[in-house]
């Protein structure tokens, strides 16, 4: 385990000392042994977030997969794994320790890939990676690489520390989505939206200002891909995680989605410039400049959508939609910038609220998830009936 290259000076990292190394791991569900220290999350220069970044080299012969040493490691909560973007992209499994002397191993866990892209000022920190994974607490990782493998690919481990807030903002139900603010008669009302300052979200992590996009068309549905069992108290947590993964691990300017709904039906505001504004989001490659993002915080290739997340989506999407008079079970025509599935200036028809998936080649919003999208457009135009 070797220290970052130079090239984490882009993400705006502190690099750590080496790290100390390990006994292989022995394979059963115990773990590792004869480890002689562990790794150390240490405070970053942006409060409230302790991290460690490793560089693990995984260039062997053969075609089995490479496997790390099972790491013994501070307290994190989230992780996630990057590799430079000309590089191939290869296949990553983990597998977690429960904090706790008396901590079991989890089973290995597909990490999938980060479908979602950077702003075009960000190209020049452009790495590749998986999406980051909420793992609640653990103090042990330890990672499995096959297929098209880079030489060397990046571990994040990230440990948001609570805020006082966090506590405040679990006491707002899952009823809160449906709870709309007074609007004029035939306008639809801005649904309850828990702002950045709720999830207590460091502006200075932020590299520039919004940009702005002329109109919206659609809404696009994802899916975070992180785990399903988080709390009330810890979705801020969990927001800022990734926050961090976004802005410091990857670089890129802001919180990919313009809005994250969790798995209570909460609506939160993810990227910075006004709920009520077109802000230009990262998270469909090739249609980010006519649209607006809504990710709910879980991984539904795993499990099913609830009602209340299918309210929240259905919220968010419906009030978003009504100020530019879109038909939320209808279809529009947009033009692609460029995506692994529709070349640029070519034009698609698609649905007016759709999945990542039928713009990119992902399996995101989750199949569960997608097969409730129809639930989530009949449930916004209902809102909009309701509106007169």
């Amino acid at each position: 385990v070797a220290a970052l290259s130079p090239l984490s000076a882009l993400s705006g990292l502190t690099p750590l000392a080496p790290a100390p190394a390990y006994a292989a791991a022995s394979g059963g569900p115990g773990g590792p042994g004869g480890r002689r220290g562990r790794v150390v999350l240490t405070r970053s220069r942006s409060a409230g977030i302790r991290s460690a970044e490793l560089s693990l080299d995984v260039r062997s012969s053969g075609r089995a997969p490479w496997t790390s040493d099972a790491l013994r490691t501070d307290d994190f909560a989230l992780l996630g794994v990057s590799w430079p973007a000309h590089a191939p992209t290869p296949a990553v499994e983990v597998r977690t320790r429960a904090t706790g002397a008396a901590g079991r191993w989890s089973e290995w866990r597909s990490l999938p890939l980060l479908d979602d892209r950077p702003d075009p000022d960000d190209e020049a920190t452009l790495q590749h990676a998986t999406q980051p994974l909420w793992v609640g607490s653990a103090d042990g990782v330890q990672l499995r690489v096959s297929g098209n493998r880079p030489a060397r690919v990046r571990l994040s481990l990230i440990r948001p520390d609570a805020h006082v807030g966090d506590l405040r903002t679990a006491r707002v139900g899952a009823a809160a989505p449906t709870t709309a603010r007074s609007a004029a008669p035939g306008t639809v009302a801005r649904p309850t939206i828990l702002r950045r300052r709720d999830w207590s979200a460091d502006e200075s992590w932020r590299r520039s200002k919004p940009s702005y996009n002329d109109t919206i068309q659609q809404v696009h549905v994802h899916h975070t891909v992180n785990g399903n069992d988080y709390t009330l108290a810890e979705t801020p947590s969990l927001i800022r995680g990734m926050y961090y993964y976004h802005t410091k691990t990857l670089g890129w300017s802001d919180l990919a989605y313009n809005f994250l709904v969790d798995r209570f039906g909460r609506i939160w505001e993810g990227r910075a410039g006004g709920i009520g504004k077109a802000v230009r989001g990262a998270h469909t490659l090739g249609f980010n400049a006519t649209s607006c993002g809504v990710s709910v915080i879980g991984n539904f290739e795993q499990v099913p959508a609830s009602d209340e997340v299918v309210a929240g989506v259905a919220a968010v999407a419906a009030w978003k939609l009504a100020r530019y008079d879109r038909d939320r079970v209808g279809t529009t025509t947009v033009t692609s910038e460029g995506s692994d599935k529709f070349g640029r200036s070519r034009q698609v028809t698609l649905p007016v609220i759709d999945g990542h998936r039928d713009t990119n080649d992902t399996a995101c919003p989750g199949r569960h998830l997608y097969a409730r999208l129809d639930d989530v457009r009949r449930a916004a135009q209902a809102v909009i009936a309701a509106a007169g």
